[in-house]
């Protein structure tokens, strides 16, 4: 007990040594008797926070170009304007940025100048959702960890765009124009460190070719997805969250194991075409079918184990860990079957 306290304050002192020691270095050249400086320098249309020094606020001025960044700035906000074009001159000083906002704005791939973004070698963070984008802008940042291209109207990725983005971790492509013929097998090659990927809300008739193998959440709803093509999760052991909602999903799309992945523990089929409950496996925890054709649940058909092995483990052994099922919206009548609470005894709520 001692030694679990004593490890657990070495483990705080040390976060926040870490977290004293960042702080410090953000703030190290920012003496309070320059802020009037500081001010001085901020662009005339933004806001620049004294508690702050190194965030620019220029967000909703209706500004229609991008102001001269000071050299002390490291998080950019320019959401909500009427921006058209990202030019090279206005981040001439700005070589420490870590994080553009651009959300909301009128920029076009062509309104890009050429090289402007690879240049930001710091950049972390790339905001450039709701804008009128048609293909993923290049060449991009090689340090970024998050992409964010959601809501515009990219259609193309061209190619070897995200070969050498290493540190991406979050990949957010959701409500484009995107075909399957833009997914290409090497189109996702390169990022190796992505944990998110989201292509939600697209034109997709087929899963997408080589995702990532450490992707841990990947977003498909709202496609026209028919068919899980046989051993599809074998390439992705880590996926956990994986959102397959509003597609044409049938049962005789899914392979007979299609979904019995041990990785998976939250699985949303909602509003798909299925008539029965496909095979799920023991590790799985929240299971979202609601919205299909399903007419009746046969607990013992769909448990991932034996009840009566399950019996003889008890209630340590090998349980089944599903705690949410979600079945409404089908053509199943109340109550619940009393074998759907023999094998997953660990349910907390049951839609019906």
């Amino acid at each position: 007990m001692i030694l679990k306290v004593y490890t657990s304050l070495l483990l705080l002192f040390l976060v926040n040594s870490v977290w004293t020691r960042t702080v410090r270095q953000v703030y190290d050249d920012l003496d309070p008797g320059h802020w009037s400086h500081y001010t001085s320098e901020c662009p005339q249309e933004c806001f620049c926070p004294p508690s702050f020094p190194n965030a620019l606020y220029c967000d909703n001025k209706g500004l229609k170009e991008i102001p001269p960044i000071p050299a002390r700035i490291w998080y950019l906000y320019l959401q909500n304007n009427q921006i058209e074009t990202i030019s090279e001159k206005p981040f001439a000083n700005a070589t420490h940025l870590r994080w553009i906002n651009l959300n909301k704005n009128k920029i076009t791939n062509s309104g890009i100048e050429s090289g402007v973004l690879s240049k930001l070698k710091r950049l972390l963070y790339l905001f450039l959702e709701d804008n009128e984008l048609e293909e993923v802008p290049a060449p991009l940042p090689v340090g970024l960890e998050q992409l964010r291209l959601a809501r515009n109207k990219i259609s193309k990725i061209p190619e070897g765009v995200f070969s050498h983005l290493e540190n991406l971790t979050m990949l957010d492509l959701h409500q484009n124009s995107l075909l399957d013929s833009a997914l290409q097998s090497d189109t996702f090659q390169g990022l190796n460190n992505l944990m998110q990927l989201n292509i939600a809300k697209n034109s997709l008739k087929k899963m997408p070719l080589s995702i990532p193998a450490n992707t841990l959440q990947l977003f498909l709803d709202n496609n026209s997805i028919e068919v899980i093509p046989e051993n599809y999760f074998s390439a992705i052991p880590k996926v956990t969250f994986l959102r397959l909602n509003y597609n044409k999903l049938s049962d005789d799309g899914i392979p007979p194991n299609g979904f019995n992945v041990s990785s998976i523990l939250d699985l949303q089929l909602s509003h798909n075409q299925l008539t029965k409950i496909p095979p799920i496996n023991a590790h799985l925890e929240h299971l979202h079918l609601d919205h299909n054709k399903i007419k009746s649940v046969n607990g013992t058909q769909i448990c991932p184990v034996s009840i009566a092995l399950e019996e003889d483990y008890g209630y340590y052994g090998n349980v089944p860990r599903l705690r949410y099922l979600r079945l409404d919206g089908n053509e199943i009548q109340p109550p619940i079957p009393l074998d759907i609470m023999v094998c997953f005894r660990l349910l907390q709520a049951v839609v019906i």
